[in-house]
């Protein structure tokens, strides 16, 4: 294992040290534990938002939509400009 040091807030330390303390374990497993958890919750994220695109792709390809030719050029005035 490799020993690192992180700054964090005075409040964020004492939730940790209530919660390793209810449940009977250190600070240091506390803290691994929620980061494992939420790098995993970051992943479950990252992959369900290309899933979507992924299955808004296959709709436009079933139904044959085709979309501005200039997308990739002017997409943040497809997506933004208002009119």
């Amino acid at each position: 294992m490799l020993k690192t040091y992180l700054y964090i807030p005075q409040d964020l330390n004492q939730q940790i040290i209530s919660l390793a303390e209810a449940q009977k374990i250190s600070k240091a497993e506390l803290i691994r534990n929620a980061l494992a958890e939420g790098l995993l919750f970051l992943k479950r994220k990252q992959a369900s938002s290309a899933e979507v695109l992924l299955k808004i792709a296959k709709i436009g390809k079933r139904y044959q939509l085709k979309g501005p030719k200039d997308l990739s050029a002017k997409m943040d005035d497809y997506l933004w400009k208002t009119t």
